[in-house]
């Protein structure tokens, strides 16, 4: 039997900000996962990449770990090009208009956990324990989790930072919400005729939008191609020709003809939101909290937030020698998380509603939007402020 204050359940990217971002608090942690966090990066980058904002990766400067991201499976972009398919609607955002060297950065997702899994692996107040969890025992001061090696662990505060179908908000009876977004997600890595200069794109297509991601060479794009699951269904199906032609078509061949680099991989696109996000002893963060449409890019972002906001609270009850554990003493997280959350989950209905189909009256609306908010200045540099979490 060991015992930790924090048991992390989950050795992600949001489950490893967390233990990065104890550091320097007086509190010992495990972060438990079934898989080892640290992976050797395949030859090729992999089509599972995240857009990190400013906001946090300054923070993961400030843990010593953004250093440790490996810089070919790494790349700056600075510069966003949206466009409606089917409208007039187009806008153009770029760093130089707020001073910056970067809107953000596009990395491969087990190069940035790979970093974390490193940093954290030089903390003394982390432990890391590669073992899937087979009960979860919750008492009044400590919650027991046995493990499939046979080991038993305990600790003051369980984080559920597992993933959408999160097992330790199931077993903790954490009530959740959810919709089906009745899209699909198709992802994979392309490469493009033309250089894609560092820029990201997306153009909204009547059947779902469709992101190109610049990826370290110059010369390949991360897609995100969420559409209608009939839509996305059908593009699965096609041979590679016939897809990449679709793709070409769908991009109005910004980057040229386009070939796979990767194969295609298809995921079913939920809102997840739980009602509850902390009980006595048990908090959730990440995914096992909440789960959005990918159309703006911010689920890695947002997760991240959840990370460094519970991780500024635990500093200050540990500082002020409160209870970790009790519910009241995190019901601040919960409700300032929550009110994000909402607000990133009503936005995105808010786009995906405005974007999808082709009715000509929200066409010229999203076009005279778009096309307004190009011409001025400062709602546009907002915009971009808030994307980049600063």
């Amino acid at each position: 039997m060991q015992h930790v204050d924090i048991a992390i359940v989950g050795g992600s990217i949001v489950g490893l900000t967390l233990a990065a971002a104890l550091k320097a608090v007086d509190v010992t942690v495990a972060v438990i996962d079934k898989n080892p966090s640290f992976q050797a990066l395949a030859p090729k980058p992999t089509a599972r990449v995240s857009a990190i904002n400013h906001g946090n990766i300054r923070a993961l400067e400030a843990f010593d770990v953004w250093s440790g991201v490996q810089a070919d499976r790494a790349s700056p972009y600075t510069s966003m090009h949206v466009w409606d398919k089917d409208s007039f609607g187009d806008i153009n955002f770029s760093c130089d208009d707020i001073g910056s060297d970067a809107l953000g950065v596009i990395v491969e997702n087990q190069a940035l956990v790979n970093a974390l899994a490193q940093a954290t692996s030089q903390q003394n107040n982390v432990l890391q324990i590669t073992a899937g969890i087979e009960r979860i025992l919750a008492g009044p001061l400590q919650t027991m989790l046995m493990l499939d090696n046979g080991d038993a662990l305990s600790c003051r505060l369980l984080v559920g930072a597992d993933g959408a179908n999160s097992l330790v908000r199931r077993e903790s009876g954490l009530p959740i919400t959810f919709k089906d977004y009745e899209h699909t997600a198709i992802v994979a890595n392309i490469k493009t005729r033309e250089p894609h200069n560092g820029v990201a794109r997306q153009a909204f297509t009547p059947t779902g939008p469709l992101a190109l991601l610049p990826m370290a060479s110059g010369d390949v794009c991360s897609i995100v191609w969420s559409q209608h699951t009939q839509k996305a269904t059908e593009l699965m199906t096609l041979d590679d020709d016939a897809f990449c032609h679709a793709l070409t078509a769908a991009c109005n061949s910004v980057l040229g003809p386009i070939t796979l680099e990767t194969e295609r991989a298809a995921f079913p696109l939920t809102m997840r939101y739980a009602r509850q996000w902390a009980k006595e002893g048990v908090v959730l963060v990440g995914d096992a909290a909440h789960t959005i449409h990918p159309l703006a890019g911010q689920g890695a972002n947002l997760g991240m937030q959840d990370a460094l906001a519970l991780a500024a609270l635990l500093q200050e009850l540990v500082l002020a020698g409160k209870d970790i554990g009790l519910l009241k003493n995190l019901r601040s997280y919960e409700r300032s998380r929550k009110t994000e959350a909402m607000k990133m989950i009503a936005a995105m209905d808010g786009f995906k509603f405005l974007f999808d189909g082709d009715d000509p009256i929200k066409k010229l609306v999203r076009g005279i939007g778009l096309s307004t908010t190009d011409k001025l200045g400062a709602i546009k540099n907002a915009f971009v402020s808030h994307a980049m979490g600063l």
